[in-house]
């Protein structure tokens, strides 16, 4: 079943956020995972403003989400993104 991580971000530095994002790709696909929504432009239609970041990703299933996240390889790109932004991540089974 897939699974989908939501990521809320409240990015402080754009400049040092930049160098994460440029790590992430290559560590996803390791993992099965995709990008199904990376930042862009909110359109709010019903209740408050969201000011985060937002960015959905898209897993075999949520071990697969697990192993990506716990992995060395993203535990590092967590120590390049330390100071530039704090950021909430869920992960939660879709439908099949």
């Amino acid at each position: 079943m897939p699974a989908y991580m939501l990521v809320r971000a409240n990015v402080t530095d754009p400049d040092q956020y930049a160098q994460y994002t440029k790590l992430t790709p290559a560590i996803l696909e390791k993992y099965g995972g995709r990008f199904v929504i990376r930042g862009g432009e909110k359109h709010v239609l019903e209740g408050p403003a969201v000011p985060e970041r937002i960015v959905l990703l898209q897993f075999p299933d949520v071990a697969a989400a697990k192993r990506m996240y716990n992995s060395a390889e993203y535990q590092a790109a967590i120590k390049a993104r330390a100071g530039a932004a704090e950021a909430s991540f869920i992960v939660m089974e879709g439908f099949a």
